[in-house]
Order: structure tokens, then C-alpha cells, then sequence
């Protein structure tokens, strides 16, 4: 593995006193890699490993060049249970020689340190309070976030350092945490955004096999509003022919104006090289009547879906976010938390930092 690179040469009994671990059944194979604190599967967690190790640093910084509206990010996880076919992030999982598919599901790389990591790099006089957004990579609410509790650390030390920062998400685990983000907000901007892609529920866990249902993302959407924290809704991605009607995307927009949501951004599905193999073989098994048609959409090595279809989709969509008043107004900023981890892609960002 190519992960001694990415470790802080600490020996285990040194990274065990500064982290405890968690109760359950070690993997012995990786302990002896530098900063590796350990490897565990948890009965609660069935068919997945959590590979706990210490980070050297909190903060990535965005390329310069990048068309996203932020420049730092944080990533608390690597991998995500998620499980989403058409996730982008699989190709980071290939620089720790795990494969794309099944291991990028379930071995689960947890930086427990982060929050400890983060305070230091925040407290450095060269630190600009620019914005951090969590979520364009691997979704920092995860199922994973149950056991490890990072988040709560990583917000109070974003609000402490008068840090805005910024979080996308499909986990309802983030209603855990919205007494801490509301206290944040009242010291920082905070921006919140829920990934609401698909409204049908045996689609939706065909597609997003790990993720909370749909109503569950609707109910924290409502939750979050209540609490007083405006909520953007990323419908992201659009699935050609399966996702994309009329009548779809009609009610699955009326949910999301009914739950409470201010504006939605949209986008339909993006393919890297990586993900393709992964996404179609998803589809010959659950939708074989639709394969002749997406390798027309996305033939070869293209990854967007053509320029005529995607004018075809904000020619339905637009008049809809109209009616239901869930355009983003004119001035408005994007939310930083761009749709990285729902739509799959950042445009100009590199192989992301992975620790």
C-alpha cells in the first residue's frame, strides 16, 4: 500500500494514547504502517473495516486554478458506506490500492486525530479564516460518524477560529449536530445543503444503496430550517431517462419546497472514467433496457452528458424551480459546499489530498 506517505511516523503505542480506540475486532494486517492506529470491523457494522489512522494535517487546500467557490476543504473520512454508483470520489480510494467498487463502499479510512489536527492549523497566524467546506469529497456524515463523532470537534473548531465553513450532505446524522451549528452560526457563516436526487424509494436504495431515505433527507432539510439554518437542496445528479421526467422531478420539487428548502441547483449525471465500469455494471443488472441508451449519452470516454440533452433537462427543470420558488436569486453566492460528492465531478480540482 502507498499509505506510508500519507502517516505521521508515530509508533502505535504513541497514536493509541493520543487516540483511544474504539471497542472492536482488530485486523492485524496493516498495524505495522506508520501512523496506522488499527483496523476493526464493528457487529454493527456488517461487511465493512474502519481503518483508524492519524493525520498529518486537517486543511487541503483547493488548486488555485479551480473554478470552486472555496479554497480549503476538509475530508474526516476516506471511502464512504454511502455506496452511491456513481460517486466521483472512487478514484481516490485507488491511492491507497484499494479498488473503486466494493472497497471504496466499505473500508472506511477514519483520521481520528482530525479535530485536534484542525485546531492546530487554525491557531497558525498565517491563517486567512477563508472558507472550509466539508462534503466534496466523502460525505462527512456518513454512517461512520455514528461511531467516531468527528464533526462536532471539527465545527467547534471552525467557530472558535471565526472560520465560515460550509457542509454538504445525505446523511441525517447531521441533525445530531444542528444545536452546535446553530451555536456556530451565531459566530461564522455557516451554509447547509442536503443531496435530494431521487424521489422514487426502491431507485433511490437501488442507487444510494448506504444512504438515509429520502423522506429521512426532506425531514432533516425541515429540521435544519426550524432550527433557523437556511438549507440549499442539491439535486444532483439527474438521471437520464430515470430521474428526469416531468412528473419526477414536479413532485420531487414540491417535496422539497414543502420541507422548507430556500433554493435547489441541479445537474445531471457525471462519469468519470473510474466510476463508468462501476455505474454500468449497476445498470445491466437493474436496468439493462437502458444500457444501449447511456452508452449513447456518455459514449467512450466522455463523461458529460451531451450539450443537447442537458439544455433538454433545464428546459424542464427551470419552470419547475420557478413555480415552486426555489430558484437561487440573482447576487446570491453558491454555496461553497459545491456538489462534488452528489453530482461527481469538481471541475479543475486534482486527485484530492488524502490525508
Amino acid at each position: 500500500m502507498r499509505w506510508n506517505e500519507q502517516r505521521v511516523a508515530t509508533s502505535p503505542a504513541g497514536a493509541s494514547a493520543a487516540a483511544p480506540a474504539l471497542p472492536g475486532l482488530e485486523l492485524p494486517e496493516l498495524a505495522a504502517m506508520p501512523g496506522h492506529l488499527r483496523s476493526v470491523r464493528a457487529p454493527e457494522f456488517a461487511g465493512m473495516v474502519f481503518h483508524e489512522v492519524l493525520a498529518k494535517s486537517a486543511l487541503n487546500r483547493v488548486p488555485g486554478e479551480s473554478s470552486m467557490p472555496f479554497s480549503w476543504t476538509i475530508n474526516p473520512y476516506r471511502g464512504c458506506s454511502h455506496a452511491c454508483v456513481y460517486c466521483f470520489a472512487r478514484g481516490s480510494h485507488r491511492y491507497l490500492d484499494f479498488d473503486t467498487g466494493r472497497d471504496f463502499d466499505s473500508q472506511i479510512v477514519v483520521k481520528v486525530n482530525v479535530a485536534e489536527v484542525l485546531s492546530r492549523e487554525l491557531a497558525r497566524p498565517a491563517w486567512a479564516r477563508n472558507t472550509v467546506a466539508l462534503g466534496t469529497n466523502t460525505d462527512p456524515y456518513q454512517r461512520a460518524e455514528g461511531r467516531y463523532r468527528l464533526m462536532p470537534g471539527v465545527i467547534g473548531a471552525l467557530a472558535r477560529s471565526g472560520t465560515p465553513l460550509s457542509i454538504l450532505t445525505k446523511g441525517t446524522l447531521l441533525r445530531r449536530d444542528l444545536p452546535a451549528l446553530s451555536e456556530a452560526a451565531e459566530r461564522v457563516p455557516v451554509s447547509l445543503a442536503l443531496s435530494i436526487a431521487i424521489g422514487d424509494p426502491a431507485l433511490q436504495q437501488s442507487v444510494e444503496p448506504g444512504t438515509p431515505s429520502t423522506r429521512a433527507r426532506l425531514d432533516t432539510v425541515a429540521a435544519a430550517r426550524a432550527a433557523g439554518l437556511p438549507v440549499d437542496v442539491f439535486i444532483m445528479p439527474v438521471l437520464p431517462r430515470l430521474t428526469d421526467s416531468a412528473a419526477q422531478l414536479t413532485a420531487l420539487l414540491s417535496d422539497i419546497h414543502e420541507a422548507g428548502a430556500r433554493s435547489v441547483m441541479y445537474g445531471p449525471l457525471h462519469l468519470r472514467s473510474h466510476v463508468k465500469p462501476w455505474f454500468f455494471e449497476w445498470l445491466e443488472h437493474s436496468h439493462p433496457e437502458l444500457v444501449p441508451e447511456y452508452r449513447r449519452l456518455y459514449p467512450g470516454s466522455a463523461s458529460r452528458a451531451p450539450q443537447a440533452y442537458r439544455m433538454e433537462l433545464a428546459g424542464r427543470i427551470r419552470p419547475l424551480l420557478r413555480r415552486f420558488g426555489l430558484e437561487r436569486p440573482a447576487g446570491r453566492a453558491t454555496p461553497a459546499a459545491v456538489p462534488a460528492a452528489a453530482e461527481g465531478v469538481v471541475p479543475g480540482v486534482p486527485a484530492p489530498t488524502l490525508f
